[in-house]
């Protein structure tokens, strides 16, 4: 596969939690990863069909590895950057492929 079917923009949003005044502590989501990802829709299992009658989306994202690749979890979010859409992170696979990194993310649930 070539770097043409890498054809969105994707990024991935790591929260960081910070102190305000009081010692109240909030979640501040600071982009760790921007990179383009093709987009595989997720279909056939009966925890995608149920997601899908819940309204929410589940994809798997291809990225290019690399060390900022790597270190995306399931406690970050993810982006959509060119439809402004957020996903949470359900599952990060870095070992199946050496070169790419599947990640599956979810519509609807990202914070």
């Amino acid at each position: 596969m070539g770097a043409g079917h890498l054809n969105e923009s994707v990024a991935f949003d790591e929260p960081v939690q910070s102190k305000g005044a009081g010692g109240v502590v909030s979640t501040i989501w600071t982009e760790r990863h921007a990179c383009h990802a093709r987009v595989i829709y997720q279909r056939g299992s009966e925890t995608v069909e149920a997601a899908r009658l819940e309204g929410r989306a589940i994809y798997k994202w291809k990225i290019r590895s690399c060390t900022a690749a790597r270190a995306i979890t399931t406690d970050w979010q993810a982006r959509d950057v060119r439809r402004a859409k957020g996903y949470a992170v359900i599952e990060v696979d870095a070992i199946t492929d050496r070169a790419w990194i599947y990640v599956v993310v979810e519509g609807g649930k990202a914070a």
